[in-house]
């Protein structure tokens, strides 16, 4: 755990020196990565993780406003896009896996599913998918487009990183000790209201959606300390990087080189629709094509908070994503094995003898 951590760090601190966009998270990413493949002994236990995305979701609930609830209704068309984006991604990649990585039907279905990669590998195991796979695709998606996205903005967006190795805002000091109160409450609480209600992925959404609720009741308007938040990103990157601890170089590299076209074909998917989404709304692309790419909910909401973007309507729009990509990719995997089931017994009883 604290080679994976010196690791992080020490990635996120180059990235900060070469000025390179979301340093913290990205370093820790790449320098784990490698470490990982390179048969480091590098983990990162899960009570670790969970600890720092219960503050993770309390930081992203406090980029909601009270003002949000006067542009809900702006959000309704891209929101409703999700659904016709989710099935195009997945069935480009889909089909992708299956004739270039040679995926086998289960693997491939929730390899390619655009998001729920914990929920994703579960229910494929289940199935009678490849867990390890499963997991090894999704992990890389993640990883290829969160390095990715962040670049790009560097480049077409006009995005600059902080002169600094941290971005400027508030420190330790800078909160009154009833800002503390209220945020640390949403992150002691919101995990065991998620739970009760029976929600996903509890140690994010419960402080998140908590946290929200208190920014946009107004009872608070308190940011979290910038060491805070690049404390968050190395934890998050580094987690992403052990993921590949343990797996064979040869197996890493080969999903590696699979997923980097699957991973252009979401972006390009998402950057798509996100023009598309402009067109209709009138919202800007670019924050639109963010809310689309599928890189998780806490590292793609981080990356808007890193670079400056409407954190509020990204982590909204992947939390619908995500709970759609949950609820629905079982239930057509179901319909899809079921079809197929009933056409093969119809040509078994159509058969001669």
């Amino acid at each position: 755990m604290l080679l994976a951590i010196i690791i992080g760090a020490a990635g996120g601190t180059v990235f900060a020196l070469l000025k390179l966009p979301l340093p913290w998270m990205l370093g820790a990413m790449v320098f784990v990565t490698v470490a990982s493949i390179a048969g480091a002994p590098v983990r990162l236990p899960h009570m670790l993780r969970q600890c720092m995305v219960v503050f993770i979701g309390t930081m992203l609930g406090s980029q909601f406003t009270p003002e949000l609830l006067d542009r809900v209704g702006e959000w309704m068309v891209s929101v409703g896009g999700l659904l016709v984006y989710g099935i195009a991604a997945m069935t480009l990649v889909l089909g992708y896996l299956r004739r270039f990585g040679g995926y086998d039907p289960v693997t491939a279905y929730f390899a390619s599913a655009p998001g729920g990669l914990n929920d994703m590998t579960i229910i494929g195991r289940d199935m009678g998918g490849d867990d390890r796979v499963i997991a090894l695709t999704q992990a890389s998606r993640i990883l290829l487009v969160v390095l990715t996205i962040p670049v790009l903005f560097r480049i077409f967006g006009g995005y600059e990183p902080p002169e600094g190795l941290i971005a400027d805002g508030p420190g330790f000091g800078d909160l009154p000790l009833a800002e503390w109160g209220m945020l640390l409450g949403c992150a002691l609480l919101g995990p065991a209201i998620a739970r009760a209600c029976r929600l996903p992925a509890a140690f994010l959404l419960g402080p998140l959606l908590l946290s929200a609720a208190t920014h946009i009741a107004g009872w608070s308007d308190a940011s979290p300390p910038v060491v805070l938040v690049a404390a968050a990103q190395v934890v998050l990157g580094t987690a992403v990087g052990c993921r590949f601890a343990g797996t064979g170089y040869t197996e890493v590299l080969r999903i590696l080189r699979t997923s980097l076209g699957s991973a252009f074909l979401l972006i390009s998917t998402a950057t798509g629709f996100g023009l598309l989404v402009a067109e209709l709304t009138g919202l800007p692309w670019y924050v639109v094509t963010l809310a689309y790419a599928p890189g998780g909910l806490a590292e793609m909401s981080l990356v808007a908070l890193g670079i400056g973007q409407d954190v509020a309507f990204v982590a909204t729009h992947h939390l619908c994503r995500i709970g759609m990509i949950v609820l629905l990719a079982p239930l057509g995997f179901r319909l899809i094995r079921r079809a197929f089931t009933a056409r093969g017994n119809e040509t078994v009883n159509r058969s001669p003898g």
